[in-house]
């Protein structure tokens, strides 16, 4: 463009200044020649300025209109006489404007905004917004020329067939599997789009996206109730799950308790035992040696790590075996603390009583 306007400016200088020689040499502007009249050099002058100007004016309307520009991002088609023929990338070209036309495109990625309604599997009514992105092939231009003339007919066949095949894609779904895997859904109606126009339409598909997707207020209400029902129930689980961590935390706590307390008691007990065996075995030294000062005979022998000693009652009174008989009692209460008896065994017959101690 630029360059035909150059060649304009010079063709339109030299125009008027052979209109300008013509008009001097001719006599049109002092109306004779040196001399009172026109020499034959000034009709030449004349005539060839004449020419000069005609041929200007001629290169005027053919040259400069013959050059063409195609911009960055532009794809031109070049028409000859009507029937495409050739395809022009960005430059500078010339071609005879009469007989060549150029068809510009713009070969940039180019944006759709598509907003419509739909209807889900289960007849749920939906608004959704779609934005696809495509770019015309270069080498297939002239097809596009030919089948579709202009790039706005192209996008109309475009967005035509997008709004079809995501309408088909999303009325396959039911709603609340539209709601729970849009991000699914998305790309394969890019894929089914990509399929289906790429293949057909002379452009290549750059996106396809969902943008979004509406459905009715009572609807999205009924989701809402849904989802907020269903976290309830997640929550309540949660809880309960809390309560028998806690319970079963409470429980190991109170078994390591019990278990202490258990450990803590049969320690005590068997502290207790050791005492009681211990106090039995004094008394019943006691009782011997108490026997003895009485008079009582005593009989004394050792039988497995034990020593047994016979009181005998023979010829002793009630009353001085009634005091043996108490501290024996005494000893046996004593060993029987715990319903077990221990090292000392105290048994009475009635004729005497026998005391078995382990050999300490």
């Amino acid at each position: 463009m630029v360059i035909g306007v150059i060649f304009a400016i010079l063709f339109a200088v030299i125009f008027i200044a052979c209109i300008s020689v013509y008009l001097k040499k001719s006599g049109a502007l002092r109306g004779k020649g040196k001399g009172g009249y026109v020499t034959e050099q000034d009709r030449t002058i004349a005539r060839v300025c004449a020419a000069g100007a005609a041929l200007a004016a001629v290169l005027f309307v053919l040259v400069p209109a013959s050059f063409h520009t195609v911009d960055t991002g532009e794809i031109a088609v070049v028409k000859h006489l009507g029937k495409a023929r050739a395809v022009r990338s960005s430059g500078t070209y010339f071609d005879f404007w009469l007989t060549e036309q150029y068809v510009t495109y713009d070969a940039t990625v180019q944006t759709l905004s598509i907003s419509t309604g739909a209807y889900s599997k289960d007849a749920q009514s939906m608004d959704f917004d779609m934005t696809v992105q495509y770019q015309i092939n270069a080498e297939q231009s002239i097809e596009i020329a030919e089948k579709y003339g202009s790039l706005q007919t192209l996008s109309n066949r475009i967005e035509s067939v997008s709004l079809e095949r995501a309408k088909s894609i999303l009325s396959s779904y039911s709603a609340m599997t539209i709601i729970e895997t849009r991000e699914s859904i998305s790309p394969e109606v890019e894929r089914t789009i990509q399929s289906t126009i790429s293949d057909n339409y002379y452009v290549t598909i750059v996106a396809v996206v969902l943008t979004n997707i509406d459905f009715s207020d009572e609807f999205e209400e009924t989701v809402e109730q849904k989802m907020i029902a269903e976290q309830q129930v997640i929550t309540a689980e949660y809880e309960k799950e809390k309560a028998i961590v806690a319970a079963e935390q409470q429980l190991e706590v109170a078994r390591l308790n019990a278990q202490a307390l258990i450990v803590e008691a049969e320690a005590d007990a068997e502290s207790v035992r050791l005492v009681a065996q211990a106090e039995a075995q004094s008394i019943a030294f006691k009782s011997v040696e108490i026997a003895r000062m009485l008079g009582f005979t005593i009989l004394e022998k050792t039988v497995d790590d034990e020593t047994e000693y016979y009181i005998d009652f023979t010829g002793k009174t009630s009353e001085e075996i009634a005091v043996i008989e108490s501290y024996l009692r005494y000893a046996e209460y004593l060993a029987k603390w715990d319903g077990v008896l221990p090292n000392t065994y105290v048994v009475t017959d009635g004729s005497g009583a026998s005391i078995m101690i382990p050999v300490q």
